[in-house]
């Protein structure tokens, strides 16, 4: 499975047409304890860069945006009981949807690990 990373630190993992999606690791960090998260409804159409989900923590909230045009095909329930899990495994248990991808050309667009890792290092500069 392939994984790309979007300029707003959302990560996509590919598997086929359906990405898994989420925060990264540095977006939770800067986030602080995540207390509540608000998913996208399954069936509900969704276009690159739009709104897709919002996560709040004890410091702000903050929108997740879709890196692809789609339609959500599961939302990741365990969230409502835990929005920890964000926190614990952001790039892995703490995924918030999956999108069936409606064109996966989009996903060009985004960076591989490397370059994700290169571009959050240049906002640390």
């Amino acid at each position: 499975m392939a994984k790309k990373f979007s300029k707003e630190h959302e990560w996509l993992e590919i598997n086929g047409d359906v990405a898994t999606v989420g925060i990264t690791d540095h977006a939770q960090q800067a986030l602080g304890d995540i207390v509540y998260v608000e998913l996208p409804e399954v069936g509900k159409k969704l276009a690159k860069d739009g709104d897709a989900a919002v996560v709040e923590s004890v410091k702000a909230a903050s929108d997740v945006y879709a890196p692809v045009d789609g339609e959500i095909v599961e939302a990741n329930e365990e969230l409502d009981a835990n929005p920890a899990l964000v926190n614990e495994s952001p790039e892995n248990d703490g995924w918030f949807f999956k999108i069936k991808m409606s064109d996966a050309s989009q996903l060009d667009d985004l960076m591989d690990e490397a370059g994700y890792k290169a571009f959050v290092e240049g906002l640390e500069d």
